[in-house]
């Protein structure tokens, strides 16, 4: 009994240390005295105890990791870099599963490693560049990273998912320096702007004025002439009147210097009554009134002469 119950339990023990559970989203190495022999996957596993040992449990899980590092630009510049990277295991093809293995002596070189290649990489861009060029050349940077990573983080057994910089960051002293461009270049472009607003400003308040004056013009050139035509048209008929007045006068055998005395003692009339305060000096002698009215007889006679010989005209 004590026979059975020793190889019972020895059995228990063989069985227990045969039975490896592995993990989801894990695979397990296994080696015979320190030989790579095969790989187990997620589940129920058995492997022959004391003779086979799991080397390394693997994650093919995505991992990601954040890196801060700095670099220097080609004009001197001290650029600060935050970037996180996530990669994961190539896939589990036995090859691949050996390469992660056993490239690396354990987790923490493959990391250093891994680190400090993305640094380099980064490192070499941005010395070509200029500091005013990095802050518009993230996506630039990203892609030359992955070009030169691909290869090597598959010879390692590994795929680099993805690389984002989160955050560039200059010194202090470059980040004022660079505001202070910004602020000037915005201050400049807003002088323009309101140099071009004033401008625009006053060439529409000249071209109104100009426009204005033009209408002016234009009106008072029209009003001047409508005053001349009114005149023109006023002398007419007194013209018509005077002679129509003094054809009837002469038919009548009366004579036509009458007209020219009513015409006088009107003209004295309406100085009276319009004069508002005005002196009008007149002479209201014998003689002065004598030769007020020679000087209008002669003005009507000759305006006679000229109107009898247009009628003669008119009737030859």
């Amino acid at each position: 009994m004590d026979f059975l119950l020793v190889l019972f339990i020895l059995a228990i023990i063989v069985l227990y240390l045969s039975v490896v559970i592995v993990r989801q989203g894990t695979v397990a190495v296994v080696t015979v005295f320190g030989k790579y022999t095969r790989v187990m996957t997620p589940g129920l596993n058995f492997k022959i105890p004391f003779i086979e040992f799991i080397y390394r449990r693997i994650s093919i899980q995505n991992r990601s990791v954040e890196l801060a590092f700095q670099a220097i630009t080609s004009d001197q510049a001290n650029v600060n870099f935050k970037a996180m990277l996530v990669y994961s295991v190539l896939n589990q093809a036995e090859e691949t599963i050996k390469n992660v293995a056993f490239k690396f002596i354990d987790e923490a070189s493959f990391m250093q490693a891994l680190i400090r290649t993305i640094e380099g990489s980064i490192r070499s861009f941005v010395a070509t560049k200029r500091q005013s060029e990095i802050l518009g050349l993230r996506s630039e940077i990203i892609e030359h990273v992955k070009a030169q990573l691909d290869t090597l983080l598959e010879s390692w057994g590994y795929h680099l998912i993805d690389l984002q910089l989160n955050d560039i960051a200059f010194d202090e002293v470059i980040m004022r320096s660079m505001a202070q461009v910004v602020a000037s270049s915005n201050l400049k472009a807003a002088a323009e702007n309101e140099g071009q607003a004033l401008l625009i400003t006053k060439t529409k308040a000249a071209q109104a004025e100009g426009n204005a004056i033009q209408i002016s013009a234009e009106a008072e050139k029209t009003a001047s002439q409508l005053r001349g035509q009114g005149v023109a048209l006023f002398r007419e008929e007194v013209a018509k009147g005077m002679a129509e007045s003094a054809r009837v006068m002469n038919e009548a055998k009366l004579d036509a210097s009458l007209i020219l005395f009513s015409i006088w003692t009107e003209a004295i009339k309406h100085f009276a009554e319009n004069g508002k305060g005005n002196v009008i000096f007149l002479d209201g002698s014998t003689d002065g009134m004598e030769k007020t009215m020679q000087q209008l007889m002669a003005i009507q006679k000759l305006n006679g002469d000229d109107t009898n010989g247009a009628n003669l005209t008119g009737k030859r």
